[in-house]
Parts: C-alpha cells; structure tokens; sequence
C-alpha cells in the first residue's frame, strides 16, 4: 500500500533549500521523487529517432543501495524539472543539482589588477532548514 502525498508541496519546499539548475546534461546529479526520494547521476542522454516528437532515452545510475541503473524515456521538460510526469500512474519528478556557487560576474572597469586575476570573496555558508528525525 503506498501513501499518497503532495508532490507539488514537495517540491515547493526542495526549491526553497536546494541548489537547482535549470537544464540536465549527461555527468550531472538529480534528485528524483518517486514514491520516494533518491539522488541519481544521468550517465547518458540520447535522442529517441523511433518517435516523432523529441523523446530522449536518458540513463541514470541510482545512487541506491545497492545501486541501479535505469533508462527512461522522457521529454526534456521532464528530465529538466519543469514537468511532474506519471510512469505507470506513479507521479515522478527529476531536477538536476547545481553542487557550485555562482561566481560573481568579472568587473568590466579598468580596477582589475594587471595579472587578470579577480579577487573572490569567501564564500557563505548555506544554513539548513531540515531536520534529522530519528
């Protein structure tokens, strides 16, 4: 028996503490949301020529225990994280991680020391909203 719950709820408060990116790209980290949640790195990502519309075959390595790999048949919004798509009445949902800060755009004045270095600041740490229940 599985339990139903709030994908959008879910993922509203993932989007709040998780560092998200906008595309997927083979090498890349996802979090997947199944009927639970579990990361996965996509290790290939290839253009179904069987369909007419833009499918892809994409492959993930399911950082399980012990670890799977899958490929499933998705379109890139649902690979990206702009979809919720069901898979056997299932709903799932994939978003890749971003695991590096943004650097701060390089300035465009003449300040810049010569040796075209740019000075970086320490970066912050991210406090965590979640909580270890036991």
């Amino acid at each position: 028996m599985t339990q139903e719950f709030d994908m959008e709820k879910i993922i509203q408060d993932l989007e709040k503490i998780m560092p998200f990116k906008d595309s997927t790209r083979e090498g890349d980290i996802v979090l997947i949301i199944a009927d639970q949640i579990f990361y996965g790195v996509v290790t290939e990502i290839v253009r179904d020529d069987s369909r007419r519309d833009e499918w892809w075959h994409v492959t993930f390595q399911l950082l399980t225990i012990p670890p799977r790999r899958v490929i499933w048949t998705l379109r890139e919004p649902q690979f990206s994280g702009r979809e919720i798509f069901t898979m056997g009445g299932e709903k799932r949902f994939i978003k890749a991680i971003s695991w590096r800060e943004e650097e701060p755009p390089a300035p465009e004045d003449d300040s810049a020391p010569a040796s075209g270095a740019v000075p970086t600041k320490k970066p912050s740490r991210r406090t965590s909203h979640l909580k270890i229940i036991k």
